[in-house]
């Protein structure tokens, strides 16, 4: 199964995504959340998520800096940047540090879920290239 933890500083909308998305029904374990980049690198390092969704701009860390930490010492793991800022310098930003999608707020769970289960796709081929 396909674990999901998501970062979002912005609590409305962390519950939004968590409980509007039936992430067991469509194959995915939620698998944790917190607030901002610096309360969910030691989590997310215990929990190793497949898919990672983050806030681009939160307190203490934010998502590119956590994006950056996750890529270097968890590089197969997918990060989704959900963001508010359509500038192409943090869009430029995202790219370099490798991340896998890049989504501007407002969103809603189709949207969201859709582009994690293109992901989830890509992550079971190379699960199954690595298995052969």
């Amino acid at each position: 199964m396909i674990k999901i933890f998501l970062v979002e500083d912005e609590v409305v909308v962390r519950e939004g995504i968590k409980n509007n998305i039936n992430w067991l029904e469509n194959g995915f374990l939620f698998c944790g959340e917190a607030s901002d980049g610096e309360l969910a690198y030691p989590l997310i390092q215990k929990a190793k998520p497949d898919i990672v969704i983050t806030d681009i701009r939160m307190p203490f860390m934010d998502g590119l800096e956590l994006s950056r930490l996750i890529k270097k010492e968890m590089p197969k793991v997918k990060i989704i940047i959900l963001s508010g800022y359509g500038e192409f310098e943090y869009a430029k930003e995202a790219i370099n540090i490798g991340i896998t999608e890049y989504l501007l707020k407002p969103i809603n769970g189709a949207s969201l879920l859709s582009s994690v289960k293109g992901i989830a796709e890509i992550i079971k081929k190379n699960r199954k290239k690595k298995k052969i």
